[in-house]
């Protein structure tokens, strides 16, 4: 059996991954694998932009606010994430992007983790 506790820190472990802490695209053998659940600590620049929509989501998504104001981008609505703590889920199927307005740290929690939705890195706009 692998590890039983980890400790680490998530800009560290996170910047070799696109932010991304736990899924599974961490090996098997490690505590942080997981095909339940994906943890990601974003770290955006202001004017970062994910860099093409996510469509037919198999995912439910819930993004926290850590500090800065971040923008996601829904089929039917935008919503801007200002205060520390302002969150919004949105549910399997949902099609949607990102845009960092200023510098911005978010939690994102994913579940479950499925592989195969990777996109090209985010790009300033």
């Amino acid at each position: 059996m692998g590890e039983t506790v980890y400790v680490g820190n998530a800009g560290v472990d996170g910047a070799g991954n696109g932010g991304w802490l736990l899924g599974h695209f961490a090996p098997p053998d490690e505590i942080r694998h997981s095909t339940d659940v994906e943890v990601k600590w974003g770290v955006h620049p202001p004017g970062e932009a994910r860099s093409r929509w996510a469509t037919g989501e198999r995912r439910t998504t819930l993004l926290v606010l850590v500090d800065g104001c971040f923008r996601v981008e829904l089929p039917d609505r935008t919503v801007r994430l200002a205060t520390p703590g302002d969150y919004v889920v949105w549910a399997r199927g949902v099609d949607h992007s990102w845009y960092a307005e200023r510098a911005s740290v978010v939690l994102t929690v994913r579940w479950p983790s499925l592989p195969g939705y990777r996109v090209d890195p985010p790009v300033l706009r």
